[in-house]
């Protein structure tokens, strides 16, 4: 009985630690990213902290609006670790997303991010999709004014639209240093190679011709 009451606490002494595991604390101030090192790890190595300068931790020009003139009418400009490389381990980054009237950032996920969205200038219509639960997949939307805030929950399909017929201007804040983006209908359609035509056309419940004349469109990117 007594081994029993030991192995049970040891259990929940384990599973307590697995519940409580996250991401681990910096070990050091930072750790700013080598971005021209040829090691691949989950993430950048580090500079020698005797070459890390200010400029490491420093980014200009997200007051110029992003150039709208494309077939979405939207740009985003992101401000990762690509961008920022003292970001790297931190764990935050941030985009200005311009949008031209009746502009639209199409549906997308983000994986490795939860996104905050601030409306800084016009009137934006934005909605997240829900997983496949057992309600079937939830539509949320808002519409957003000049200084309202939206969160679109990690992974989960979202999008945003200029409801106006004004430029409109917001800054994402997202919760990864990386936090990538997959843009539904470009990795559908656009991929290289393509997705097979009757692969797409059983999934979408649609014709191949159907399916083909969708992957001869030209999917763009608006990052």
């Amino acid at each position: 009985m007594a081994c029993h009451i030991l192995f049970f606490s040891l259990l929940a002494l384990a599973s307590s630690h697995v519940i409580m595991a996250s991401d681990p604390s910096q070990l050091q101030d930072f750790c700013v990213a080598d971005l021209k090192s040829p090691i691949l790890v989950n993430g950048f190595v580090c500079k020698p902290p005797m070459h890390v300068t200010a400029d490491d931790f420093f980014f200009s020009g997200l007051d110029m609006p992003g150039n709208t003139s494309n077939q979405l009418g939207s740009k985003v400009t992101q401000v990762n670790v690509n961008q920022i490389a003292g970001l790297n381990t931190l764990g935050i980054s941030l985009a200005r997303i311009d949008y031209a009237p009746y502009g639209l950032n199409p549906p997308h996920t983000h994986p490795r991010a939860t996104e905050i969205l601030t409306v800084l200038e016009g009137t934006l219509y934005v909605g997240f999709v829900t997983s496949n639960i057992n309600n079937g997949n939830l539509l949320f939307t808002k519409m957003l004014e000049k200084g309202d805030v939206f969160v679109f929950p990690e992974g989960l399909i979202h999008f945003q639209f200029n409801h106006g017929s004004t430029p409109a201007v917001a800054i994402a804040a997202l919760s990864s240093q990386n936090p990538g983006v997959i843009t539904i209908a470009n990795t559908v359609f656009g991929s290289n190679p393509p997705i097979s035509d009757a692969v797409l056309a059983k999934a979408i419940q649609v014709g191949q011709d159907t399916i083909k004349y969708l992957q001869a469109q030209f999917w763009m990117d608006n990052n």
